[in-house]
């Protein structure tokens, strides 16, 4: 039976640059963030997203993202309400997925919000990227564009380090390309061996 190992980390940690190495060796990653996006495209989810938010977050047919995140930010009902229209679909196209993927031994599943969505509660194993705080924000900054204040706002918004880490089997520290990618090797040595 394939196995799950989960890969989560806060914004700005380096998730996506360890989900690109895992993947160059030849591990199925599945990126949970950009499914949802790409799922956020079918009838049935704009029909339940304005059903619930009203037509004023559609645009030409389709969701207005910036809309959307501006009506569910700060507000943990709505946010709730988006999540539970959302998070059942990728589930059912993250296990399409993954039967589509039995040949492999294993595979990876990278969610930012793995523990928020309890989706962590079906992977064989966790593995956590954390950077400091400020290279977090400096990378955030320039990949998006965005001031400081916005992306503290987004870092206070998810789970801690901490909070991950305590859930978590193994933990890299993301600061050194090159020692990530010794750290990746080492944790995929114990996963083969176990």
């Amino acid at each position: 039976m394939t196995k799950v190992i989960g890969l989560t980390g806060g914004i700005g940690s380096g998730k996506t640059i360890v989900a690109k190495y895992i993947e160059s060796l030849g591990i199925p990653v599945y990126i949970a963030d950009d499914e949802a996006r790409k799922l956020m495209d079918t009838k049935e989810i704009i029909d339940s997203v304005s059903e619930a938010f009203g037509s004023q977050i559609l645009e030409h047919g389709k969701i207005n993202r910036t809309a959307l995140a501006k009506l569910v930010f700060n507000n943990s009902d709505r946010l709730e309400k988006l999540n539970s229209i959302i998070h059942p679909k990728v589930k059912q196209h993250f296990d399409t997925w993954l039967d589509t993927h039995k040949k492999y031994p294993w595979v990876v599943k990278e969610a930012a919000i793995l523990f928020e969505s309890g989706s962590y509660k079906g992977c064989d194993a966790i593995i956590t990227v954390t950077a400091p705080l400020e290279t977090r924000i400096q990378r955030v900054m320039e990949r998006d564009k965005t001031d400081r204040e916005s992306v503290l706002k987004r870092i206070q918004s998810q789970w801690t380090d901490e909070q991950r880490i305590a859930k978590s089997t193994y933990v890299i520290h993301n600061i050194s390309l090159k020692e990530t990618h010794k750290k990746i090797n080492q944790i995929l040595n114990l996963l083969t061996n176990q």
